[in-house]
């Protein structure tokens, strides 16, 4: 029944005024269901309520076949679920998404379901768009799985659909065993790019990477923005002018570079002046949901003046992953990023990028007064907007002591800071690494590295840099 009925009827047993009051909430429910999508799935102005999402998904559920009152599932996959609370946590969205060969095709059984990972796709859009990237709905996939494996998969389409005699991907080296692992385990050669030393930071041999490039059997270039400090946002718009010089496919890695404008506009003038057939970014990273989910994009470039610059990428890859997943996957990530940017809102989602960029700033300035009350030197690494690095040098400490100060800050309840100590090695897939985890073969002084990530907040910073000289041998008490 409609709501006008219901307050009708409902005055009988309430009242007429306690009646409508209530018909007012439902109101204005309605309307905002109704203006989300209205608006095509552009983020509300102000974040909805808890309640408000949980009812909304709710109303999604019972729109899928497990959920029909009544319902006979005489087949094999029919949305049983056997616990209850299992059940609940996924509001009884039990089909997944997508359909067997395309992960963005409706789901017959499931509708709602479908609508909600529609949904989805195109309010993480406007979340780019206000990020500082500008993208299509047809050029997002939201795949269940992190961005190791995305990257993965995207490498998969490019084999198959554009150089499927090519197995050569060139990488500029980032010292994370995903970003090899998601090249090594299709059997692809990872080509090793060393970078160079400019002061503190770590920086792209673009010469370097062209040279590779100019190989036959390269299948791509694959770049990074978002990192740990001293590394700096690869020169992702230099490698893009040699992708479309040399038409060689460009994979961006853009694990949480969302949160950062910086990132972005590099990542937006790179597809604007070069190559860059897709960028994949975490959700988790990026949008405050738990692990398991990633999107796979494409800039939109096709505008005006840069219609040409568009044109070096000469198939759909973002199309060709979702076409090719194999069978249908789970939407739990799909949920996730869903209820969080309705419970955010364009004003909650614009606030916390903004916090993040003043919390750079704060780290910025504490751990300069740490590093000048302690005898340390914070490492100068201007073309990393999210991470840095403090030269440990200056506590006298080497080997298995720097591993203790990480431990000790680990025990101390501090998650996140990682302590690199020169001159570790380290085999992954067979390739073997010098200086592993500092991103150098030969980085001259041991560090700690900190990151100002979304979500974070200034009293974690301060706590942090309390927690530090704890954690200290004598000379930072």
């Amino acid at each position: 029944m409609d709501v006008s009925e219901l307050e009708q009827l409902a005055g009988a047993f309430v009242g007429s005024s306690h009646a409508h009051r209530g018909a007012s909430q439902l109101r204005t429910a309605a309307n905002q269901e109704r203006a989300l999508l209205a608006s095509q799935g552009s983020l509300p102005s102000k974040g909805w309520s808890e309640h408000d999402v949980a009812a909304f998904l709710a109303k999604l559920a019972s729109m899928d076949a497990n959920n029909a009152s009544g319902g006979v599932g005489v087949g094999e996959r029919e949305g049983r679920v056997a616990c209850p609370l299992v059940r609940r946590r996924h509001f009884g969205m039990a089909h997944g998404m997508g359909r067997s060969g395309d992960l963005s095709a409706v789901q017959p059984k499931a509708p709602g379901a479908s609508l909600a990972a529609s949904l989805a796709v195109q309010l993480v859009r406007d979340a780019l768009r206000i990020a500082g990237l500008r993208v299509r709905k047809k050029d997002i996939a939201l795949l269940p799985v992190a961005t190791g494996l995305s990257l993965s998969l995207a490498l998969l389409a490019i084999r198959r659909r554009a150089k499927p005699n090519a197995k050569r991907v060139v990488w500029s080296r980032i010292d994370q065993k995903s970003c090899i692992k998601c090249v090594t385990a299709l059997g692809l050669e990872l080509v090793v790019v060393p970078l160079v030393r400019v002061g503190d930071e770590l920086q792209t041999d673009v010469k370097a990477v062209e040279e590779a490039l100019s190989h036959e059997d390269v299948l791509c270039a694959l770049t990074t923005t978002s990192c740990f400090a001293p590394r700096a946002c690869d020169d992702v718009v230099a490698v893009a002018r040699a992708c479309r010089r040399m038409d060689v496919p460009h994979l961006v890695n853009h694990a949480y570079g969302v949160q950062s404008r910086k990132l972005c506009d590099q990542l937006s003038r790179a597809s604007r002046e070069g190559r860059v057939d897709a960028f994949v970014s975490s959700l988790d990273k990026n949008f405050l949901v738990p692990v398991g989910g990633s999107l796979l994009a494409r800039v939109n470039v096709a505008r005006g003046r840069d219609r040409r610059a568009s044109e070096g990428s000469t198939f759909d890859l973002v199309g060709e992953v979702n076409a090719s997943y194999p069978g249908r996957a789970s939407n739990a990530h799909v949920v996730d990023v869903l209820a969080t940017l309705l419970w955010l809102g364009r004003s909650g989602w614009t606030s916390l990028l903004q916090q993040r960029e003043a919390l750079y700033q704060h780290l910025h300035v504490c751990a300069s007064r740490f590093c000048q009350k302690h005898g340390l030197r914070l490492l100068r690494t201007p073309g990393n907007p999210i991470s840095m690095g403090i030269a440990l040098d200056g506590l006298g400490l080497s080997g298995r002591d720097l591993t203790a100060l990480g431990a000790r800050l680990f025990a101390r309840n501090v998650s996140g800071a990682r302590v690199v100590s020169v001159g570790a090695t380290s085999t992954v897939d067979d390739v073997r690494f010098v200086g592993f985890g500092s991103h150098h073969d030969a980085y001259p002084v041991s560090y700690l590295t900190v990151a100002a990530a979304l979500g974070s907040t200034a009293e974690d910073v301060d706590l942090f840099f309390v927690r530090l000289a704890r954690a200290c041998p004598d000379t930072c008490t």
